[in-house]
């Protein structure tokens, strides 16, 4: 406890110092900019003093803070290629602080340019290490599958990223594996945010304003995870008017309504609903438009949905409430049913006090997470987290500098329940906190960004305190070329209640702090080293470059090397029980869990072309992931040495009703345990009287070969997709889409059956039609 009390005195102490000493220390112009026609932030906009150096961009929350200004009379600009220009005077006089607040108007402008324009800003002002940003228009320039575009998509086009397929898919980053990224969404953190059919997310693309995606060197603003970070932030609803959105395909169909409760106000408040439904239907129409694939129908079907009030007040002060429930449900004929569930809700704020240039956001959410699987001839095993998290944040802007630092409690109860090798259900369940504060620091000197950082992070339940310190830097040296790297240290108490050497994970729980866990690790070298805590560990080093090859062409080159100090696994040597009788046999030997050590290492390549009406990425990734077990070197399930993306898009036709995109993926192949044979297991029924000398038993065993060490068949696969759209009325259009996953109908392995000798592939081709009307 002492930690705990010195950790919260030292965070209330120097909240106190900063806010109280920087909160008049300059003169400071601030506010916020929204968009007029719906009072929607608007995000990434430009806001100078006309004629001078200072300017700065607005935030997703539309907020914008100037400081550090001279006493004389200047104009106030906004301007980007999205709004039209508005301009305002004003007196600066002594050290006061300004609030000025702008609404814009849309203006016509050719779809993608404000995105290239926020680009190239962003680059030249922004650290930004492994940091890729999402938006709408990103998402819509991939090939949708039925017309339903998806964040998950666009994430398995970015540089690091590896997906294990279209059924039962996950997400690894950067050597990575799941439970070791942390999605967030809308500050509420989301334990599963993909479906178990790798073409689809919970989140609906047309409710996100922006989604920042970390795959690694983040600040410590961020903590608890140790690879990833994605950090999606929702828009609010239509403060002005009803508006809504349906969709069908034969995948699934879509309802997304917004409006006021209460209309947008000459003092920027005002009150809005967003609600957003989604539910596939793939099991019942695969019978029908799928059944060359499997006449039972795909098992795959979900249901989402996510609701969000804001409450808006004068200054742009805002209120979120947001709940949502997202659930799966999978039949894998005469295998197994998984389903689970994910339901939730809070809110966050932003806040900026009168005569302070401190920029107040925060947030509270409550989720919890369970999951269920039920096998043939086994125990059922199911896993469920709750979660409540908290968290308060400050931001202050000095210039070109800024400085953030806040505080975040995570509370979490895991409730695991599996069976033992001989069939007898265990349970295990755990309550732990975790509490983190940090500061991060930009500085701007010249030609250089330096943002050093610091988390100090808690774990109640093991009583240890992690501190975490990590370094951005960046180095404009021109203004097409910049230099940039990252360093940094990170931790988490949660893990997966699944080995990483599984090629098929259908079942993924969690657990925190396991207790049975090995005292110490028999290191490459011959040494032994001792094992502190059951934390998982990591430290990044990444180093890379940006080249503006032109205004509309651009190139990043990143190389990271991830260093897994210590990470908790499935004890898949484990032959005995950890009682009194076995008290002599290694702990490698009986133990539940165990630890490993390993690195992931690499290079991203990305060479984005955006233009006005068309676009192109290029984004090739070559990585190597090692873990050391303490016996031996193996190569995790997800180890896919050459990752290959080619994305394009194209807008044509009158008025550019047309655009076309297509997408081509390739992967090498993806480690697994080959089989040398196979022979009839000893009969034990009997119990311990068994003649299992000469009774064999009808169960055939398969005999592995050495871990990992044989290589699947690369992958790849080309999709396209073409849409059309029509304008009926002023503010109603009707868009037709008609697009085909696996074109040339690549038989790209699933899993292979060792003892029925049956391969089994990822889906086929799948061409889909679809139409969305919006209202």
């Amino acid at each position: 406890m002492k930690y705990v009390q010195i950790l919260v005195k030292s965070c209330a102490l120097v909240l106190f110092l900063l806010s109280a000493g920087w909160a008049n220390a300059q003169a400071t112009v601030r506010g916020f900019v929204t968009n007029n026609t719906n009072g929607e932030p608007a995000i990434f906009v430009t806001v100078s003093l006309e004629g001078t150096p200072y300017g700065v961009t607005t935030d997703v929350t539309g907020y914008y803070s100037i400081s550090k200004i001279p006493q004389g009379e200047y104009t106030i600009t906004v301007s980007s290629l999205e709004f039209a220009t508005v301009s305002e005077n004003i007196t600066v006089e002594g050290s006061r602080v300004y609030t000025k607040n702008f609404r814009v108007e849309p203006k016509v402008t050719e779809l993608g340019s404000v995105e290239i324009s926020a680009e190239k800003e962003e680059r030249q002002t922004q650290v930004n290490m492994s940091v890729e940003t999402i938006r709408p228009v990103d998402i819509k320039r991939i090939p949708s599958f039925g017309g339903q575009q998806d964040i998950v998509q666009a994430l398995q086009v970015l540089p690091g990223f590896v997906s294990t397929g279209d059924q039962g898919g996950q997400l690894y980053v950067r050597g990575g594996s799941p439970v070791q990224n942390k999605v967030l969404l809308d500050g509420m953190i989301i334990y599963n945010a993909f479906h178990s059919i790798g073409l689809f997310s919970v989140f609906d693309t047309d409710i996100i304003a922006n989604a920042d995606i970390h795959t690694g060197g983040f600040s410590a603003q961020f903590g608890g995870r140790i690879s990833s970070v994605m950090d999606i932030t929702t828009r609010d609803g239509n403060k002005k008017e009803f508006r809504g959105k349906l969709s069908a395909s034969p995948f699934g169909s879509k309802l997304l309504v917004e409006g006021p409760l209460k209309k947008l106000t000459a003092e920027g408040g005002g009150i809005s609903y967003v609600l957003s439904m989604k539910r596939s239907y793939l099991e019942e129409s695969s019978r029908l438009f799928y059944g060359y694939i499997d006449e039972q129908g795909l098992p795959f079907n979900f249901t989402d949905i996510y609701g969000k009030l804001s409450f808006g007040g004068a200054g742009g002060n805002k209120f979120n409430l947001f709940g949502f429930s997202f659930n799966d449900d999978v039949r894998y004929q005469a295998l197994s049913d998984l389903n689970w569930y994910n339901v939730g809700g809070g809110g966050n704020f932003v806040l900026v006090p009168p005569g302070s240039a401190v920029l107040i956001s925060g947030q509270a959410a409550f989720s919890e997470y369970s999951i269920a699987i039920e096998e043939a001839n086994v125990p059922p095993r199911s896993s469920t987290i709750r979660g409540f998290n908290f968290g308060i944040d400050f931001k202050y802007i000095l210039g070109e500098d800024d400085i953030k630092y806040g505080i975040e409690i995570v509370t979490l109860n895991t409730d695991f329940r599996t069976f033992n090798p001989i069939g007898v259900n265990v349970r295990q369940e755990d309550n732990n906190t975790e509490l983190g504060s940090y500061l991060a620091y930009k500085k701007t000197a010249g030609k250089w960004l330096i943002q050093p950082s610091l988390r100090l992070q808690y774990y109640g339940s093991l009583s240890f305190l992690s501190p975490e310190p990590r370094l951005g830097l960046k180095f404009n040296a021109s203004e097409v070329f910049r230099l940039k790297g990252a360093v940094g240290r990170y931790s988490q108490n949660l893990m997966q209640a699944n080995s990483d050497r599984d090629v098929v994970n259908l079942f993924v729980g969690f657990l925190t702090a396991p207790r049975n866990l090995q005292s110490d690790i028999v290191m490459p070298d011959g040494t032994t080293r001792d094992i502190g805590s059951s934390l998982q560990t990591a430290n990044h080093y990444i180093l890379g470059f940006e080249y503006d090859v032109t205004e509309k062409f651009i190139v990043n080159v990143e190389g990271y090397f991830k260093d897994f100090r210590q990470i908790t696994n499935l004890n898949r040597n484990k032959l005995f029980p950890d009682n009194f009788d076995n008290a002599d046999v290694p702990e490698t030997l009986r133990k539940d869990y165990l630890v490993e050590t390993g690195n992931a290492r690499g290079v991203d390549f990305l060479l984005k072309y955006n233009e006005k009406h068309s676009s192109l990425w290029l984004v090739y990734s070559i990585a190597d992931v090692d873990r050391w077990d303490g016996f031996q070197w193996y190569d995790p399930v997800f180890d896919r040495r050459h990752n290959v993306n080619i994305v394009a898009s194209h807008a044509f036709g009158k008025n550019r009703a047309y655009e076309a995109s297509l997408r081509w993926n390739f992967g090498s192949g993806f480690p697994f345990t080959q089989t040398q044979g196979y022979y009839q297991g000893p009969d034990v029924s009997g119990g311990i009287g068994t003649d299992f000398i000469n009774v064999n038993s009808a169960e055939l065993s398969v005999l592995y070969g050495e871990l990992n060490q044989g290589r699947l068949p690369s992958y790849h696969r080309l999709d396209l997709n073409i849409r059309r759209t029509w304008k009926l009325r002023e503010k109603m259009t009707l868009e037709a889409n008609a697009g085909v996953t696996n074109v040339y109908s690549r038989e790209n392995i699933f899993y292979f059956n060792r003892v029925t000798n049956e391969r089994v592939n990822q889906l086929p081709i799948l061409p889909s039609i679809g139409v969305d009307l919006t209202f």
